[in-house]
């Protein structure tokens, strides 16, 4: 159910053909819009497809429905497979279920949470492959990562290996049916987000992320989980017996942290660094060691990435931060915050998109206070932002632009000597006329930016 445009599910779906079953995909998109994904099934003729509609008979007495990210908490076709005696799955969960089962020695790790996911995922898998260079053991990556398909990792894990899963609130829904979590299980912070998909519930959105601790089994020392202090204390209050780690970082006065030699900029970024840290020393690596590794980590694209570029001559001056998947107020409000701290430099600030119903009055402030010059991509959340920006009086100038290419072409153009910071973080998700998805979003602002370099 969703084959979607990602590489994901078209991953799942040549896996599962390829071992010989017989599968049904449907997906709300049309065969047009799928086109890409259905080119890379065409060879098998074990599929069959039903393209911009679900039917309810395709979910009926199924062995599996393996179900997308981000299908409907009260989706009907989902509920009619349960009651049809369909079993229902995710495939993030899927595979680790089968891993429990079968490879006892493969120590999986899972990072959730409303912000930093990918960065900790990543810098969690950057420090063990380092470490396990020249040994047989493995490291694999998976769950919410681009182009990256969970069931064709069963390929390649041997027993032994780590396997490190980014987990995004509805991947972790599967966790929850199958009612097991990782091993090593992270939760980077709690914040709003999505609401519009739990309707303003926020305890809603809080069980389906519990399940990455939920079902870790208090005094197995080998599970454990790694958070930040104000969910530490959330977390025991209700499972006063769970393995809770807690860094440092988060109990030390903040003029007394620890500052990590890394690429990576912002406070946000110091804080998912002492995750990782915890989780590495968890699994047997020296501390020393990660700390080395931590130094040759760069910020993954998109996630206020400072973008390498080699500026025309016109833009020596120029800095560009690509921060795409900041998609909540609260994320860009940070973006705005570490450039300020780090560069002592406003912004020039590309933001807007749909919105996702949540609260804007911070990044408002935020904005009238930070930004120097304020470039707004058209959407329902963009709306809603210039409303309280007046609300507030707000006198920085912002002009609206249907395209990105017209916002990058905005912020570019400006020449002169002065030292200029171009900030991308668009705050409200990537859904519009112009974007299926995130990704899109990131890769287009990135051809944008290109023709503004000599490369």
């Amino acid at each position: 159910m969703g084959l979607g445009l990602l590489g994901r599910g078209v991953g799942d779906a040549e896996f599962l053909a390829s071992c010989g079953a017989d599968l049904i995909i449907t997906d709300l998109k049309s065969e047009s819009e799928l086109k890409t994904s259905l080119e890379k099934l065409k060879e098998f003729n074990n599929i069959k497809y039903t393209l911009g509609e679900h039917k309810m008979e395709d979910f009926e007495h199924r062995d599996y429905v393996l179900k997308s990210s981000g299908v409907l908490l009260d989706s009907k076709y989902i509920l009619h497979a349960r009651h049809s005696g369909s079993e229902v799955i995710m495939s993030a969960a899927m595979i680790t279920k089968i891993i429990y089962e079968n490879l006892p020695n493969v120590k999986v790790i899972g990072v959730t949470g409303t912000r930093g996911k990918t960065t900790t995922t990543k810098l969690i898998y950057h420090v063990i492959n380092n470490y396990l260079m020249g040994d047989e053991r493995r490291v694999h990556l998976g769950g919410n990562i681009r182009g990256v398909a969970n069931l064709p990792l069963l390929r390649d894990i041997e027993d032994g290996d780590y396997l490190v899963l980014e987990l995004d609130s509805w991947q972790l829904q599967g966790y929850g049916d199958l009612k097991l979590s990782p091993h090593i299980s992270v939760f980077t912070n709690f914040m709003p987000d999505h609401m519009n998909y739990y309707k303003d519930n926020m305890e809603l959105y809080f069980d389906d992320k519990a399940n990455i601790y939920k079902y870790q089994h208090a005094g197995d020392k080998t599970q454990v989980l790694v958070t930040n202090l104000e969910l530490g204390e959330k977390i025991h209050s209700i499972d006063p017996d769970l393995d809770i780690i807690v860094p440092e970082y988060f109990k030390t006065a903040p003029q007394d942290r620890v500052r990590y030699e890394s690429w990576l900029i912002g406070k946000h970024n110091e804080e998912l660094i002492s995750l990782a840290v915890e989780v590495c020393k968890a699994v047997g690596i020296d501390e020393g060691k990660i700390l080395e590794y931590v130094r040759t980590f760069e910020a993954e694209e998109g996630r206020l990435e400072l973008m390498k570029i080699s500026p025309s001559s016109e833009n020596m001056n120029t800095l560009v931060y690509n921060d795409n998947n900041a998609t909540t107020p609260e994320a860009s409000t940070v973006a705005i915050e570490s450039i300020m701290n780090h560069y002592k430099l406003a912004p020039i600030l590309i933001t807007g998109g749909k919105s996702k119903g949540l609260d804007l009055n911070n990044y408002a402030s935020v904005i009238k206070e930070n930004v120097k010059e304020l470039i707004l991509l058209k959407g329902t959340g963009t709306k809603e932002l210039i409303q309280k920006l007046e609300e507030l009086n707000s006198n920085v100038k912002y002009r609206i632009f249907n395209s990105l290419e017209e916002c990058v072409s905005e912020a570019f153009g400006t020449s002169d000597n002065a030292k200029k910071m171009i900030l991308f973080s668009p705050a409200f998700a990537s859904f519009s006329h112009e974007f299926n998805n995130e990704y899109e979003r990131n890769d287009e602002f990135v051809r944008c930016v290109a023709k503004y370099s000599n490369i």
